[in-house]
Parts: structure tokens; C-alpha cells; sequence
């Protein structure tokens, strides 16, 4: 499965996740937001959807909106993949970061 695969709702839900590891320090470096933006590219989002995106770069989603037990087994990979590219954007890698994705990886699996 690759991001390709996943439909317009799957892939806002992964645009919530990654927007939320890039807040797990509580801050969001340019090099991040860069490669938020680009991953948005990616996706091909629809106007609506970059929106909502760029809401997440001023202000993280709510953490209800980002449970792990909703991504489909199928997407962990995927999500997991992508996570660990946001975390690394900027080049260092907080420990509330890789505390994030500790635990994600641990609930995934």
C-alpha cells in the first residue's frame, strides 16, 4: 500500500497525525511546515483539505482527532513511515518526539 492508495478522508487523517508530530515539541520549524506543504503536494488535496492543513500549522488538531486505533491496520505502515519523515524534518529529533513515536509505533503494532 502507498499513499497513492489512500482515499481523500484517509489521507486528511494522516495529514492530522503528521501535523500533530510536527507539534509534539510545541513548536513547527519552517523545514517542517515545508515538508508538511509538500506532502500536501503529494496527496493532491483539494482546496477545503489544504485549508484544513494549514489550520493544523497555526494550531495542532485536537487530540481526539488523532487515535491511533483509528488507522486501519492496512495504513499503520504508511502512517508510521510518514511520521517518522515529519519527525526528522527539521533535523533533530526532540525527545517528546520520539516519545510520540515510541508510542505510536507501540500502539500499532
Amino acid at each position: 500500500m502507498t499513499l497513492d492508495d489512500l482515499t481523500t478522508s484517509e489521507r486528511l487523517r494522516l495529514m492530522r497525525f503528521v501535523c500533530s508530530f510536527a507539534w509534539a515539541d510545541l513548536e513547527i520549524a519552517d523545514t517542517e511546515k515545508n515538508f508538511v506543504r509538500q506532502l500536501v503536494g503529494k496527496l493532491n488535496l483539494g482546496d477545503d483539505e489544504k485549508s484544513q492543513v494549514e489550520g493544523w500549522l497555526q494550531r495542532p488538531p485536537a487530540p481526539e482527532d488523532v487515535d491511533p486505533m483509528d488507522i486501519p491496520p492496512e495504513h499503520r505502515q504508511i502512517f508510521l513511515t510518514t511520521m517518522m519523515d515529519v519527525v526528522g524534518a527539521d533535523g533533530k529529533i526532540d525527545e517528546a518526539e520520539m516519545e510520540n513515536l515510541t508510542l505510536l509505533e507501540q500502539l500499532l503494532r
